[in-house]
Parts: C-alpha cells; structure tokens; sequence
C-alpha cells in the first residue's frame, strides 16, 4: 500500500478544515468583548473542538484498522523519526487541545452543549483560578498545534517539489498514485 484509504484522506482535511476554522474563531473571539456575536462563537468553538475530538478518536481507530503506507525508501532515518514524531505531536494535540478547552469550560461553569442539544458532562468541578490557569494552556497548546501543522505544510511541500515523491500526492483528494 502507498496512498491511503480514502476515509483516511477524507478525515485527515476535513480535520484540517475543522481545526482551522476553530483557531480563526478562536483568536476571533480571544479579547472580543461578550456579546452574542461573541458568546455564538464561542459555542461553534466548542462544536468544532468537539467533533474533532470525536474524530480524531474515528481517524486512530481507523489507523489501527487499516495502518498507512510505508515512509518512501529514500528518507533518511531521521527524517521518517522526525515524521513519526510529528505525526504523534499532531494526534496527541487534537486531543489535548479540545480536552483542555473542555476541562477550562468545566472549570470555568460553562457548559459545553453540543449543537444546542446534548449538554457534556463537567470535567471538574468550578475553580475559577484554575479555569485560567487552563485557558493560557488551551491557548499554547493551539499555538503549539498551529506551529506543528506548519512544519508538517512545509514537509510536505518538500517533498513534493524537493524530493519530488508521492508523499504529498498519496493524501491528495483526487490525486493518481500508482501502486
């Protein structure tokens, strides 16, 4: 196998797009006086935060299943830790971030209502100081993830006009990989 499955594809941008959109709202709202402009975007924040939660949980079992192509032969070893590495930092951040930023709303008393519809259980109790102490690690954590993904971009496009191999192209929507 060398290009992955296409729910594997689908789940990888429709996670980017997700988790994108979170962070532009996210610095949107940031140091937005409340307002119900304000306080809306802070519910499609959860939302988002939320359902990649949820599918970051669908996309590693998935992995498990189904596992993913081979690195190509021509990366040097610690290029293919590197990208392991990297690959770890992604997963372990899309679910962190969520789950800190739901732990921060628990401790904060604000619920988190899924789509209006099913109110989340609290992670902790209310603890004000704590609440912040938890948004200033939500928010470098986010940073953090912005900058991972970055590197990740970059890699890519390395190895698209560099290296000049299917790395970039085997997670392409519609791109043609031969077998």
């Amino acid at each position: 196998m060398n290009r992955y499955h296409p729910l594997s594809k689908l789940l990888h941008w429709l996670m980017a797009v997700l988790i994108l959109v979170a962070f532009g709202i996210g610095l949107a709202m940031a140091d937005a006086p409340l307002s119900p402009k304000v306080l809306a975007q802070f519910s499609y924040h959860k939302w988002i935060g939320i359902t990649v939660l949820a599918l970051v949980a669908l996309r590693l079992l998935w992995r498990l299943l189904k596992g993913v192509p081979a690195m190509p032969d021509s990366m040097k070893p610690w290029e293919k830790l590197a990208a392991h590495l990297g690959h770890l930092g992604l997963y372990l951040l899309m679910i962190g971030v969520p789950l800190v930023g739901w732990l921060m709303s628990s401790a904060k008393g604000v619920p988190v209502v899924y789509f209006k519809l099913v109110r989340l259980p609290d992670l902790i109790g209310p603890d004000k100081a704590l609440g912040e102490q938890l948004a200033e690690v939500h928010e470098t954590l986010a940073w953090l993830m912005v900058a991972l993904i970055v590197v990740h971009v970059l890699a890519a496009l390395k190895h698209h006009f560099v290296n000049r191999d299917t790395v970039l192209r085997r997670m392409l929507p519609f791109a043609k990989v031969g077998e």
